[in-house]
């Protein structure tokens, strides 16, 4: 039995209206106790909501969470869970092109990246500055800041950089 606890924030940056009770129930589900989310429009794409909530549990609920939010359709995440004596913060983020990304994250919610992972990405670079910036930016889940930053800025009264579909 775990018997750590930590505690967390979900992020919902975007879901549909209709989508909420179901993304409330997810949560529900895997915390055991109920949980207020704090709906309002999401300003950066129409028709959409976001929300957030505070979580408590054993260590490792954010990655339960984030798996039982795993691949639904216009939703877009973020899950973070603080450090305990046994274990790392981490922030796990979800978009629905480019899936689910967990990094370690330190006291002020950046990315940490294991000195392994750098070694490997300059190793794979060789001398190719370019390379090893692409290398870089996979492990610091650069894709995922870039696609969930308007959504992130929309949420706290900031401006908004509108986005619009584009016809393919």
């Amino acid at each position: 039995m775990n018997r750590h606890v930590t505690r967390g924030v979900i992020f919902i940056h975007t879901v549909p209206p209709a989508v909420q009770p179901h993304v409330e129930w997810a949560v529900v589900s895997v915390l055991g106790y109920g949980i207020r989310f704090s709906w309002t429009q999401q300003p950066a794409l129409p028709k959409m909501n976001r929300g957030e909530a505070s979580w408590s549990g054993p260590v490792g609920t954010a990655a339960v969470l984030a798996s039982a939010l795993n691949g639904w359709e216009h939703l877009r995440f973020e899950i973070t869970e603080d450090a305990t004596p046994v274990s790392e913060s981490g922030r796990y983020s979800y978009t629905p092109d480019l899936g689910i990304f967990y990094a370690t994250t330190d006291l002020m919610g950046n990315v940490v990246v294991p000195e392994n992972r750098i070694r490997a990405a300059i190793e794979k670079a060789g001398t190719d500055s370019s390379a090893l910036r692409k290398h870089l930016d996979v492990a610091l889940g650069q894709a995922w800041d870039d696609e969930l930053e308007p959504f992130r800025y929309a949420g706290s009264g900031a401006p908004v950089r509108w986005l619009h579909k584009v016809a393919s």
